[in-house]
């Protein structure tokens, strides 16, 4: 009885939470006192899987270790999330860590705007990364970096580029649409200069052609048709 008396005594409460870790988006004092109304039990009777659950769910915090220090300390280090990318339409976006996850943040905060936008089917977000990945390194061989990617319903690829170009490149596996990107990225300048036009003039491409593709370029018309110019079959 003594000892269940000393270990509820309020004497044994957290009287103190000390937070430390890498933090660019929260702080301890914010942290502090968010999590500490939520707070059950004291020193001995803390559940401390349940206190960690609770610091994660606050934004930006991806990992969280709980530890207690006698008499009345709760000791936590926060790793925060490493923002990849944004996730989903315009006004319902979220942010994707580097494993794909999503998790809650301000993703219209300026300090991301350099971030690639990505969307497509639910419960494909890590896939998406992947192909982003995969891709960005070609594109930026054009010195028009890959700015935004999205898979449709029917597992077709769109991208976006840095200059507001946009290219339809198909279904496909990772390898597959990465080989088909590789051998347009590769073409391209030698196409673009048929009409003497840098591979900045480009503002659209559908790779789904088989055995080529098609091509828009600013001030290249196809006469009375606003089709768009085939390039020769490779």
């Amino acid at each position: 009885a003594g000892a269940r008396w000393a270990i509820h005594h309020p004497v044994l409460s957290i009287a103190r939470i000390v937070v430390q870790g890498e933090m660019e988006h929260n702080s301890a004092v914010s942290l502090q006192a968010n999590v500490m109304p939520a707070l059950k039990g004291n020193f001995f009777t803390m559940d401390l899987d349940e206190t960690r659950k609770t610091f994660e769910q606050a934004p930006w915090v991806r990992q969280a270790q709980v530890r207690r220090e006698f008499p009345h300390t709760l000791s936590v280090t926060i790793t925060e999330q490493d923002a990849a990318a944004v996730w989903g339409a315009e006004g319902e976006s979220r942010l994707l860590n580097s494993d794909g996850q999503m998790f809650e943040g301000d993703s219209s905060d300026p300090d991301l705007h350099n971030l690639p936008h990505l969307s497509g089917r639910a419960g494909r977000s890590m896939d998406v990364l992947g192909m982003f990945r995969a891709l960005a390194p070609i594109y930026a061989k054009l010195d028009n970096p890959l700015v935004a990617l999205d898979e449709s319903n029917s597992g077709s690829w769109k991208a976006t580029l840095q200059s507001g170009a946009v290219v339809e490149m198909g279904q496909g596996t990772e390898t597959e649409v990465r080989q088909r990107v590789s051998k347009f990225a590769q073409s391209l300048p030698e196409v673009t200069g048929m009409y003497k036009r840098s591979v900045a003039s480009l503002t659209s491409a559908d790779l789904r052609h088989a055995g080529g593709y098609a091509v828009r370029m600013q001030g290249v018309s196809t006469g009375s048709s606003s089709a768009a110019k085939p390039a020769p079959k490779k």
